[in-house]
């Protein structure tokens, strides 16, 4: 039983992942304190949090926004502060414990980084952190005493059977993947897809760019990568299997041929939580298995043709350097561009290989590299969708 409250931090609390944080927070007895809370635009979303939990702080990013909005509804124990450099001084107060780390894409990097170098602990559900940056993230967390604990249901499930052998045994870890709404789809249908198709996921309800990038595969291409840095593993060690129930998160397979799985519902609360409460395990709010049901798992292996992105995250985990950045910048731009009606889906891969082929490489980027060539992926991406 942990010996007092531990006080938290949520980096992009109105998303799909820092709501069910928050579920989690009202689920576990008072065992959490919400010190602050930050979001982009959705700033009445953000107000409705604050006048919930009444925490220390509240971020607003977006200045534009921030300057538009009535403030005067917060609690008056509450400060109000504004722009992305504010996430930063937050996440170092000394009396925060874990910061959840919820912003999506690139924008997330900067917040992860600074509690890091702080030496707090990170529950990681900002998979582009480790995609981008993966080498010097670890090395800062190494350096400055922080520690990173996944909260994607796919890493969450492998660090939880990594505990149950050691690391030198560890023959692969295989991630499972939905294979999203068009796993039987011909190339024909694929070549049809609408928004409204690719935002009609089968087993999770998430926010629109995870959701085209599940549809794509492209988020589990971002997983290998993530994967790759996060648990020191060789690509070759790093599979991915299809699995449309979404009950088996991911699997460990160690030399003897022991395979171990983590099971559970499809409800992000559970590896949000085993992040939170690590290494204790505490009731909650989270979906549980009913052993009284009929239960069907099948696995299959990805369609390369179908889901070209895959093989693009291997090479990328195999490249390493400013790779990742690079395909990271230009999916996040490709799948903007197929939400707003400018890109085909069949087009967002290809677009993705274009930048990424025409990039200037570098093995030991800085992170000041990584950002600019962020900057660079985006914009190649807007001008192939524009010729």
């Amino acid at each position: 039983m942990v010996d007092r409250v531990r006080n938290i931090v949520i980096l992009g609390s109105t998303g799909s992942i820092g709501r069910s944080t928050l579920d989690v927070v009202a689920g576990t007895e008072q065992r959490f304190k919400v010190l602050g809370l930050s979001a982009n635009s959705r700033l009445t979303e953000l107000a409705r949090q604050a006048r919930d939990i009444r925490p220390k702080w509240v971020v607003a990013t977006n200045r534009a926004e921030a300057q538009r909005f009535d403030w005067s509804c917060l609690p008056l124990d509450t400060q109000v502060l504004v722009g992305t450099e504010s996430i930063a001084e937050v996440v170092r107060q000394a009396e925060v414990d874990v910061v959840v780390a919820a912003i999506v894409g690139s924008a997330g990097l900067h917040g992860t980084w600074a509690a890091l170098e702080a030496g707090k602990t990170v529950a990681l559900a900002n998979k582009e952190t480790l995609v981008m940056a993966g080498p010097l993230v670890m090395e800062l967390a190494a350096a400055h005493g922080g520690r990173i604990l996944p909260v994607d249901s796919e890493h969450s499930a492998v660090f939880q059977a990594l505990q149950a052998g050691r690391r030198q045994d560890v023959r692969r870890i295989v991630l499972t993947a939905s294979g999203g709404p068009f796993r039987k789809h011909t190339p024909a249908e694929m070549a049809a897809v609408t928004v409204a198709d690719a935002l009609a996921h089968p087993t999770w309800n998430m926010g629109p760019k995870i959701t085209v990038d599940s549809a794509t595969m492209m988020n589990k291409a971002l997983e290998v990568i993530e994967a790759r840095w996060l648990f020191d593993l060789p690509p070759e060690k790093i599979e991915v299997v299809i699995h449309p129930q979404s009950i088996v998160h991911s699997l460990v397979e160690y030399e003897d041929g022991s395979v171990l799985a983590q099971l559970s519902p499809p409800d992000m609360k559970l590896p949000i939580q085993y992040a939170l409460t690590y290494p204790e395990r505490w009731s909650g709010p989270a979906a549980r298995m009913d052993w009284n049901a009929s239960w069907r798992l099948e696995f299959e292996p990805p369609d390369p043709q179908r889901f070209p992105a895959l093989e693009l995250g291997y090479e990328v985990a195999r490249a390493g350097g400013t790779t990742g950045a690079v395909l990271n910048a230009a999916n996040e731009a490709a799948v903007a561009g197929f939400l707003a009606g400018q890109l085909e889906f069949l087009d967002i891969v290809p677009a993705c290989r274009a930048v990424l082929e025409h990039h200037q490489y570098d093995a030991r980027p800085t992170l000041e590299q990584l950002f600019k060539l962020d900057a660079w992926a985006r914009e190649e991406v807007t001008r192939w969708v524009c010729t």
